[in-house]
């Protein structure tokens, strides 16, 4: 299995800032053109207010069979009813992103800080969302008693990924925990977290540690999410380069 097979490279929506017009197709929608480009997208929208089940399958079919999707779990589930009694908005995001069909990726469960790991609350919600999933499945803790070898073997059990994130609010969480049949990376920027671009160095190194991962077999998502300046998209497509050349290097 090839390198970029395994690999889903892209940003947290997928705007095409009028600065990198020139790396896409001129014709299109901005879906369409970002889609020619790269591999995936994270939809982010999601969590701040629903969307149609028409809508999800308009967005599945502007792009190629290869080409995945990502969706953030609503904010109604994780930071208002804070993982408790969310049967019923949990069903109700789960029915409307039915609409990408195979072109779903994994759900990105992503917890505010404030939000601790609960021995029953939020076993039980793990457990529920499991089941109701038949996919893939990333979670976002930003809590630092969700950083334990019991909650990290809980994951695991659950086949849950723990997500890689930069900045990190634990030494832990830039590396990939919970379950390890999939790495999602995710690049807020840094020092300033949206805005910062990521140096060469940075690229680099990380272009390395995804390169390593696909060449042991491990599906991974790389998601740049520093776009208040555009600077997601810049280093998405110079990661891609990188990958790109490694590819070619192993031929």
């Amino acid at each position: 299995m090839g390198l970029l097979s395994v690999t889903a490279v892209g940003t947290a929506g997928w705007n095409v800032p009028k600065a990198y017009t020139d790396q896409f197709p001129e014709c299109g929608s901005h879906l369409e053109r970002y889609a020619h480009r790269f591999n995936a997208v994270e939809i982010n929208t999601s969590f701040y207010r629903p969307h149609r089940v028409a809508t999800y399958e308009r967005w599945a079919a502007a792009v190629p069979e290869r080409f995945r999707f990502a969706v953030k779990v609503p904010r109604a589930i994780t930071h208002e009813r804070r993982l408790e009694n969310a049967d019923e908005p949990l069903a109700r995001f789960l029915n409307e992103v039915a609409g990408l069909g195979p072109k779903l990726g994994p759900l990105l469960l992503q917890l505010p800080p404030s939000l601790p790991f609960q021995r029953v609350t939020s076993s039980d919600f793990l457990q529920r969302l499991r089941r109701a999933v038949p996919g893939n499945i990333v979670c976002e803790p930003r809590h630092p008693s969700w950083f334990a070898p019991d909650v990290d073997a809980l994951l695991a059990d659950l086949l849950i990924a723990r997500a890689a994130v930069d900045p990190a609010p634990v030494p832990l969480a830039r590396e990939p925990g919970g379950w390890r049949g999939l790495a999602y990376h995710r690049l807020h920027g840094s020092p300033r977290i949206y805005y910062s671009a990521y140096s060469p160095g940075a690229l680099d190194a990380l272009a390395e540690r995804l390169a390593a991962e696909a060449r042991d077999g491990v599906p991974n998502w790389c998601i740049f999410d520093n776009t208040a300046e555009f600077a997601a998209t810049s280093n998405a497509l110079s990661t891609l380069e990188r990958l790109t050349r490694a590819a070619g290097q192993r031929m």
